[in-house]
């Protein structure tokens, strides 16, 4: 008698949050598609909008201005992100004798990514809520309980679904490339300070010491 979880077609945004393997197996042949573009580009708009709170914006900026400039700079942000990213982890993989294509890669990127796009939900909620107040680092003290609460979730909420979205991509990493998980593991830490150093080094180089910050 056929396994009814094996035998049932895929549904790679819901089966992703907690049978990943089986998720990066079945995409493993298929091309790069829209929806992982647009997963890509919905990360993007996530890291800008948990950039605008850590820099405090909603002192300076309304709502409106920092969703629109989220749906402007966050788009193009992520996707050119996880295209820097894919050919960095690419690159990793080969040199340790992985067999993962571009799109293999790409796909646990962007999929791997889907915990992190559903906060953008929570991210919309909160600023419809609480406005500008739910864009500043720390929450001013003559916040109600109410509102203080919701601030609290969100950030958590952020936090462990950023978690979820690692465990994801190490999963896939591991899928992918066939690797152990530990060493996946270790491969993701090098392939995201290997990016962090490339941003740094390209800010650097358009902007000087003037790094720019959100509106």
């Amino acid at each position: 008698m056929p396994d009814e979880n094996t035998s049932r077609p895929i549904r790679p945004l819901v089966d992703v949050w907690l049978k990943p393997r089986r998720v990066f197996r079945e995409l493993a042949a298929t091309p790069v598609t829209r929806t992982d573009y647009l997963l890509a580009a919905a990360q993007g708009m996530v890291s800008w909008l948990a950039l605008c709170r850590a820099q405090s914006a909603g002192l300076h900026s309304s709502i409106a201005e920092i969703f629109g400039k989220s749906l402007i700079v966050g788009p193009i942000a992520g996707i050119l992100g996880i295209l820097l990213m894919t050919a960095i982890y690419g690159q990793i993989g080969r040199r340790i004798g992985g067999s993962a294509t571009r799109s293999q890669v790409f796909h646990v990127l962007a999929y791997g990514g889907v915990p992190l796009v559903a906060s953008l939900g929570i991210w919309a909620i909160t600023g419809l809520l609480l406005g500008t107040a739910a864009f500043i680092d720390k929450a001013p003290p003559d916040l109600d309980l109410l509102p203080g609460l919701l601030l609290k979730f969100q950030s958590v909420a952020h936090v462990v679904l950023i978690g979820w979205s690692l465990l994801i991509q190490v999963m896939g990493f591991s899928e992918v490339q066939g690797l152990a998980v530990k060493r996946a593991f270790g491969i993701w830490v090098i392939g995201q300070l290997l990016v962090l150093c490339a941003v740094i080094f390209l800010i650097v180089a358009l902007y000087g010491p003037d790094i720019p910050s959100p509106p």
